[in-house]
C-alpha cells in the first residue's frame, strides 16, 4: 500500500512542478541572455517524481501488492517475475504513465542537450510541451490513476491477458512509445519555431535528429509489433491491417514524409509549410492512435480498455491541441517567396516531393480504412470491417510510381539534374523487368500485375545495390535505407506468390496426405507449468521431394484467467518458415490444423532491421 500512496503524490506533484515550470517559463521568457537554472532545475524535478512514481507501480507489480487495483486488475502470484514487471505497461493504466515518463524524460534531454538555439525557443517548446505534460498527468489522476486502492485487499489477482505474457511483448511498447513520444518534442518545437518565425535550414538541421530519434524507435516497435503477431496469435502473417496495425503505421508514414522534407529544408528554406503541418500531423496521429486503442470503440486483440469516459478526455484533449497547433499555423506561419516550392520538373526536390504526396495518399488510405468502420456505427449502427483486399486495390497502382521515382529521385542533383550519363537507369530497368517475367510466368498469378509490381522493386534494388559498389560511402543511411526497403518490398511479394497453405482436421494418429505434403499426427504430450498447462501435439510433416520435418505446437490454458492460447511451432530457415498451429475442436476429439509454408519471412524482419540502421547511421553521421 504504501508503494501506491507515495506514486500517487508524486503523480500530484510532477502535475504541481509542471504548473510552475509554466510560470517560470513565461516570467523567463524576456531573458535573452541564458536559460534560466531553476527551469532545467524543476524540469529534473518533474521527470525525478515521474520515475519515482513508475518505479512505486513496477514495485507494486512485483510483490503482488492487490490493494493496488491496477495490479489486482492485471497480474497474479503465479505468474513469472518478468512478466509482472512488463505488466506494468501492459494494461491502460500502467501504459499511460509510461508515455508520461518519457514525456518528461525528453523534454529535460532536449533542455540539457540543445545548443546554440535561441532561448525564447527552448522556453517556448518547453511550455508547448508541457501542456502536453500536463494533460496526461490530468487525465491519469482524474480517469486512469494506477494507484487506486482496494478494501478489502483481495488475496489473489485476475492476472495479466497470456497473450501478452510474451517476450517480445514486453518490450514492444516501451520501444514504440519512445517513437510516438519522440514526435511530441518534434509538435512541440515546430510550434515553437513557427511562433518565433525560425523554420529555416539552421533548426531543420537541429530538429532532424529528434525526426530520426523517433523513426527509429517508431520502426523498430512495429516491427517488433509485427513478430510477436505473427507466431504469438497463429494468424501465419506479418501483417492483417489490424485497426490497431493501422493507428502505428500512419504517424509512421507522416513521419516518414516529414523525415524527407526536412532533408530538403536542410539545404533550401522551402517546404517549410509541409514541416510544420507533418510536425502537427505526425504527433495528433499518434495521440489519435492513443485515443482509438484506449476508448473502447476498435475491436482489436491490441485495445487496453473499454472506457467512453476516459477515450472522451483524450479525444477532448486531441482538439484542443490540434486547434492550438492550427491556430499558432494560421497566425504565425508567413510562408516566403522561397516556400513556393517552385522546383526544376527533373531535380532531387521535384522527386522528393511527388513521392511525399504518394506517402501522403497512402496515409489518406490508411486513415480512411481504420476510421470509416468507426462512424459508419455511430451513424448508422451498421458494423462492418475493412480487410486487407481494400489496401491491396488502393495502395499497389501507386506503389509502382513510388518505388520508381525511389529509384530515380536519389540520382538527381539539387536545384536542376539533367538524364546525361544515367544510360544504367534504363539498361537497370530493363534488366530488372526481364527477371521480373521469368520468375512470375512459372506460377499461376497475375503475370501483369505481379511483373510490373516486381520490376518496380528489383529496379530499386539493383539501383541502391549498385551505389554500394560504385559510390560506396556517399550517401551510405539514404543507400542503406532505401535498399532495405527495396528488400522489404521484394520479400513481401515473393512471400505472397510463393507461401501455401493446409487447413484439416485431424486425430491423433491420422494422417493428411496432400499432392506436395504429407502431415502425420503423431502424439500428444501434457505439461503442466507454474501458471498453465499445456497440451504439446508432435507432427511429423514430409514435403514432395522427401524432406521431413518435425513441428510441435501447443495449447496453453491458464489458471488466471482462464484463457486458452494457440502457440505455433515454426522452423525457420533463410529462404522460408514452415508454420503450424493447432486449435480445439468445440466438443469433439480431434484439431484444427493450419500448416503454412511462408517464404521469405526472415528477409521481411531483417529488411526493416535495414531500414532502420540507415536512420540510424543518419543520426550518428556528422555534419560537414
Amino acid at each position: 500500500m504504501i508503494y501506491s500512496v507515495v506514486g500517487h503524490y508524486s503523480l500530484i506533484l510532477g502535475l504541481c512542478i509542471g504548473l510552475i515550470l509554466v510560470y517560470f517559463s513565461i516570467q523567463n521568457f524576456r531573458n535573452l541572455n541564458q536559460l534560466d537554472n531553476k527551469i532545467l532545475s524543476f524540469s529534473f524535478l518533474q521527470l525525478f517524481f515521474v520515475v519515482v512514481s513508475f518505479l512505486a507501480l513496477v514495485i507494486s507489480f512485483i510483490i503482488s501488492d492487490f490493494s493496488n487495483e491496477t495490479v489486482f486488475n492485471n497480474s497474479h502470484t503465479t505468474k513469472p517475475l518478468f512478466y509482472k514487471i512488463s505488466g506494468t505497461w501492459g494494461n491502460h493504466e500502467g501504459s499511460l504513465l509510461l508515455w508520461l515518463l518519457v514525456l518528461t524524460l525528453f523534454i529535460f534531454i532536449f533542455l540539457l542537450r540543445t545548443k546554440n538555439q535561441p532561448i525564447k525557443y527552448k522556453i517556448l517548446t518547453l511550455v508547448f510541451q508541457q501542456v502536453i505534460i500536463i494533460g496526461f498527468f490530468l487525465f491519469l489522476i482524474l480517469t486512469s490513476n494506477p494507484f487506486n486502492y482496494l478494501f478489502p485487499v483481495p488475496n489473489e489477482g485476475l492476472g495479466l491477458n497470456p497473450i501478452l505474457q510474451d517476450p517480445a511483448l514486453a518490450i514492444h511498447p516501451p520501444i514504440l512509445y519512445l517513437g510516438y513520444v519522440g514526435s511530441s518534442i518534434i509538435f512541440s518545437s515546430a510550434l515553437a519555431a513557427t511562433t518565433l518565425k525560425m523554420v529555416s535550414t539552421n533548426w531543420a538541421i537541429h530538429i532532424k535528429k529528434w525526426v530520426l530519434i523517433s523513426w527509429i524507435f517508431l520502426t523498430l516497435g512495429i516491427l517488433l509489433g509485427s513478430i510477436w503477431a505473427y507466431y504469438e496469435l497463429g494468424w501465419g502473417g506479418f501483417w492483417f491491417w489490424d485497426p490497431v496495425e493501422n493507428v502505428s503505421l500512419m504517424p509512421w508514414l507522416a513521419l516518414t514524409t516529414l523525415l524527407h522534407c526536412i532533408l530538403v529544408l536542410e539545404r533550401k528554406e522551402t517546404l517549410t509549410s509541409w514541416v510544420i503541418i507533418l510536425s502537427i500531423a505526425t504527433f495528433t496521429l499518434s495521440m489519435c492512435g492513443t485515443f482509438l486503442v484506449r476508448s473502447g470503440i476498435l475491436n482489436s486483440v491490441h485495445t487496453f480498455a473499454n472506457d467512453p469516459e476516459r477515450g472522451l478526455f483524450i479525444l477532448i484533449f486531441l482538439f484542443t491541441l490540434i486547434f492550438l497547433s492550427l491556430l499558432i499555423f494560421f497566425v504565425f506561419h508567413k510562408p516566403g517567396q522561397n516556400n513556393q516550392a517552385n522546383f526544376f520538373w527533373l531535380s532531387k526536390e521535384t522527386s522528393i516531393l511527388i513521392n511525399n504526396w504518394f506517402m501522403m495518399y497512402f496515409l489518406s488510405v490508411v486513415l480512411i480504412g481504420t476510421v470509416y468502420p468507426i462512424f459508419l456505427d455511430v451513424i448508422s449502427s451498421q458494423k462492418i470491417s475493412v480487410g486487407p483486399p481494400f489496401y491491396h486495390k488502393l495502395i499497389i497502382p501507386f506503389l509502382i510510381p513510388f518505388l520508381l521515382m525511389m529509384a530515380i529521385g536519389p540520382k538527381l542533383k539539387w536545384i536542376k539534374s539533367d538524364l546525361k550519363d544515367k544510360i544504367y537507369l534504363f539498361s537497370l530497368l530493363v534488366i530488372s523487368v526481364l527477371i521480373s517475367f521469368f520468375i512470375v510466368k512459372n506460377f499461376n498469378a497475375n503475370v501483369l500485375v505481379n511483373t510490373i509490381l516486381i520490376s518496380a522493386a528489383l529496379y530499386l534494388f539493383f539501383i541502391t545495390l549498385r551505389d554500394f559498389f560504385i559510390k560506396k560511402y556517399k550517401n551510405l543511411a539514404q543507400n542503406i535505407a532505401h535498399f532495405g526497403f527495396s528488400l522489404l518490398i521484394l520479400s513481401i511479394l515473393f512471400n505472397n506468390l510463393f507461401s501455401s497453405e493446409i487447413i484439416t482436421n485431424l486425430k491423433v494418429g491420422e494422417t493428411y496426405n496432400g499432392s506436395k505434403t504429407k502431415i502425420v499426427f503423431e502424439s500428444i504430450n501434457q505439461k503442466k507449468q507454474k501458471n498453465y498447462n499445456s497440451i504439446i501435439a508432435n507432427f511429423s510433416i514430409t514435403n514432395s521431394e522427401g524432406i521431413n520435418n518435425n513441428l510441435s505446437p501447443e495449447l496453453r490454458i491458464y489458471n488466471q484467467p482462464k484463457i486458452t492460447t494457440s502457440e505455433a511451432d515454426i522452423k525457420t530457415t533463410l529462404m522460408k518458415d514452415k508454420f503450424i498451429v493447432i486449435n480445439l475442436v468445440q466438443n469433439q476429439d480431434y484439431f484444427n490444423v493450419r500448416y503454412q509454408v511462408k517464404p521469405f519471412m526472415l528477409w521481411i524482419w531483417l529488411s526493416v532491421m535495414i531500414i532502420s540502421l540507415g536512420g540510424l547511421i543518419s543520426l550518428l553521421k556528422k555534419r560537414t
